[in-house]
């Protein structure tokens, strides 16, 4: 074991055992939905493997459930180092930013869904409570919000109206139900964007969740609706109603943008599509070091080189070890350097380097537009967005709220990012930008 080795496993067991009631700095930042949110949660004992980082902004360490806190590169006389921070976005790219009130002109909270076009955002409220939820459009122009239809309540236990897309003048969501004495169904409803009274599809069966997974990757094509269930395996069923049917050669595959399809393997995330209406394949070229994440056009990630460490295992307070499970062994910590972070085209052309503190794991808007976290004044976080095609970077301008949280708005590889601040609600339309 070499010194830093030697030093790592002593901090890890010490940080298990002194760990803070909340996340600082960076670790604090949690990540939010255009839709709504999905809690996760990890127990104490989950974390038997570790991953420290080496390289970029310093050395982060998590153990055990313990926050990590990156070391701040030294400034000028000791203070940690302030990267330069961007304009904001309304100065960079005003073409792309529509600052609208939080609320609806009746004091009602809105959840934003999806662009239906360039002046038309679709939003959904309700989703708080969960007992009258409504989708309405909202004219980014004017102002005005218009009623589309009350999404219809159920009897029994429900999860409320989730993954809504659009497509063909027509609007598509599913709820999971569980009506007494029958089986758990996603069931997929339909409404015309003009908007009028909502349609049942179909119900999907979710017999075994646990195994599945629900559903999602729901898209409208032609006089269809497609989905698959979150652990692999696409179907399509036609908006006028039916049985769904499995999709030929798709399996075990989810929907990335349809008509493409691709499979999660490993830590190479959609790197081989197929065109399921086409049957043209594109399979990207990664390297056995990198961990990359794929859109139909272009791959990201990171190149990482690893080095397993075994450390003894944490004690708490009163000097007894931890225990995790039946028995008691010493944890892995991996150590991980990252050697560089890129975007590039499947076939491996026009690599381009991405700022150290990219959101890795998460989808690049239009495959372009990267979320990168900045260190600002006091070590705050500041999350902006990168231009991968130009270089140029903006300032979201979101920020820790007082209990040292920062909301990021998840992303996709759509044109629509939203988020609020304040009393204001940030809709950017990515696609805008030339």
């Amino acid at each position: 074991m070499t010194d830093l080795e030697d030093k790592l496993s002593r901090v890890l067991a010490e940080a298990a055992h002194r760990a803070p009631e909340r996340p600082a700095g960076l670790a604090a930042m949690v990540r939010t939905r255009h839709r709504r949110r999905r809690a996760r949660t990890a127990a104490l004992c989950a974390a038997a493997a570790v991953i420290v980082v080496v390289g970029g902004a310093g050395v982060a360490v998590n153990v055990l459930g313990a926050p990590a806190t990156p070391n701040p590169a030294a400034g000028v006389n000791g203070e940690p180092a302030v990267d330069r921070i961007p304009p904001r976005i309304e100065k960079v790219w005003p073409q792309a930013v529509h600052k609208i009130p939080a609320r609806l002109p009746d004091g009602r909270a809105y959840f934003p869904q999806l662009l239906l076009d360039e002046r038309t955002l679709l939003v959904m409220t309700g989703v708080q409570d969960g007992k009258r939820q409504f989708l309405w459009s909202y004219d980014l122009d004017t102002g005005r919000p218009r009623q589309i239809a009350e999404i219809p309540p159920t009897k029994g236990s429900a999860i409320f109206a989730d993954g809504v897309a659009a497509g063909g003048g027509n609007i598509v969501w599913w709820a999971s139900y569980k009506e007494p004495g029958g089986p758990r169904v996603a069931r997929i409803w339909m409404v015309p964007a003009a908007g009028g009274r909502p349609r049942q599809v179909t119900d999907v069966p979710l017999t075994n969740v646990m195994k599945q997974g629900h559903i999602n990757g729901l898209a409208v094509t032609g006089s269809d609706v497609v989905f698959n269930y979150e652990k692999g395996g696409v179907y399509r069923v036609p908006l006028s109603g039916g049985t769904p049917q499995p999709v030929k050669g798709a399996e075990r595959h989810h929907v990335l943008q349809w008509p493409w399809v691709g499979v999660h393997r490993g830590k190479a995330v959609f790197r081989e599509l197929i065109n399921v209406e086409t049957g043209e394949r594109r399979d990207a070229m990664v390297k056995a070091d990198e961990e990359v994440r794929c859109g139909v056009e272009r791959c990201s990630g990171v190149a990482v080189r690893y080095k397993t460490v075994k450390v003894e295992r944490p004690r708490d307070r009163s000097g007894k070890q931890i225990k995790c499970g039946a028995r008691r062994r010493p944890d892995t910590v991996q150590i991980q350097t990252i050697l560089r972070r890129f975007v590039r085209d499947r076939d491996g052309s026009h690599e381009r380097q991405l700022p150290n503190g990219f959101q890795m794991g998460d989808d690049a808007g239009l495959e372009r537009f990267f979320k990168v976290t900045l260190k600002g004044p006091g070590n705050q976080p500041v999350l902006t967005l990168y231009d991968a095609d130009t270089g140029t970077s903006a300032d979201l301008g979101i920020r820790p709220d007082a209990k040292g949280t920062m909301a990021i708005p998840d992303g996709g590889l759509d044109r629509l990012i939203t988020y609020p601040i304040k009393n204001e609600m940030y809709v950017l339309d990515l696609a805008a930008i030339r």
